[in-house]
């Protein structure tokens, strides 16, 4: 006979692992919480039941378990697939009150010592409205304590452009983490797949997320942003916080090279055909493709912006 303190565990464990795979799957839904926020709490509510069921050590780190495998099974499928809308969120507007103004399009400008050609653009386009498709600093992590006066700097200058008037939106890439407190500071911000102003036929996403053959590209990107990191993060002091940044900042210049060296051409053009009778946009590979309905925007860390105007997408030299 199988002891009690055995079973007991273990059937806890398993209902706990089966209670955190339904909220997930009923959570995602909602497309307006990070992924680490979500893990998190549901980790913490499944957790918990542990000490609701009964007293002491053994239940809390049963289903404490259970929670953690849980959310682990449910995330399995992001590896390879591309219906990730789960995956990403995003709060705001997604429609600008002139459609008809132009809209500059800002991809991969990894600022590091300025804000390279972006007064330029300003002065070319005074009446236009912003997109940034992600990348913006070589590494941007949105935990107190943590901003550069460069990342404020662009934040006062997109305060400024909405004082104005203007819509300015800010999807997110590979290296963004943890941003989503500053979503009140655009007028849309998202992550992941999805991202669109559907009224103007305009679809986009970073683009890291196209090949599905690159599972290892997405495991990182799941166990970067997960809630155990942020955690960590957040527990670091600051000084460490920022000098561990930094060698992740470092880290990346090299990441995934090849991945972008090789445009992964038949994914690109199977994810722009998810988007039929829309201009599906992406940056993240530092080169300018059109396949099909899609393009894939140029490197913007020269300067070197796009602009979204009478449904066309034109490359600025």
């Amino acid at each position: 006979m199988t002891p009690a303190l055995f079973t007991e565990p273990l059937g806890w464990a398993a209902l706990s692992a089966l209670a955190a795979v339904v909220l997930e799957l009923g959570w995602r839904r909602g497309r307006r919480t990070p992924v680490y926020r979500r893990h998190l709490l549901i980790f913490l509510l499944v957790a918990l039941s542990g000490a609701w069921q009964a007293p002491g050590l053994r239940p809390w780190l049963a289903c404490a378990a259970g929670g953690g495998l849980g959310l682990a099974l449910a995330s399995l499928p992001w590896l390879r697939s591309r219906r990730l809308e789960g995956m990403g969120w995003r709060r705001g507007a997604g429609r600008r009150p002139d459609p008809g103004a132009p809209l500059v399009l800002v991809a991969d400008p990894h600022w590091s010592g300025g804000l390279t050609g972006l007064r330029e653009a300003q002065a070319a386009w005074p009446g236009a409205d912003w997109l940034f498709l992600g990348d913006v600093f070589d590494v941007w992590v949105g935990i107190p304590g943590m901003e550069t006066p460069l990342e404020q700097t662009f934040l006062d200058w997109v305060a400024d452009r909405r004082r104005e008037g203007r819509w300015v939106g800010l999807w997110l890439g590979n290296r963004e983490y943890f941003l989503d407190g500053l979503a009140g500071r655009f007028d849309l911000m998202g992550e992941g797949i999805g991202g669109a102003l559907a009224e103007e036929g305009l679809a986009w996403e970073h683009g890291d997320l196209v090949n599905r053959a690159d599972w290892r590209y997405r495991l990182w990107n799941l166990v970067s942003r997960s809630g155990p990191v942020w955690l960590f993060a957040r527990a670091l002091p600051r000084g460490s916080a920022k000098a561990l940044a930094g060698r992740l900042q470092r880290a990346l210049h090299t990441t995934n090279r090849a991945y972008k060296l090789a445009f992964p051409r038949e994914a690109f053009r199977a994810a722009a055909a998810e988007h039929p009778g829309a201009t599906f946009i992406t940056g993240h590979f530092h080169t300018h493709e059109v396949e099909g309905n899609g393009i894939a925007l140029p490197w913007a860390h020269e300067g070197r912006f796009a602009v979204w105007r009478d449904k066309k997408v034109q490359i600025q030299d």
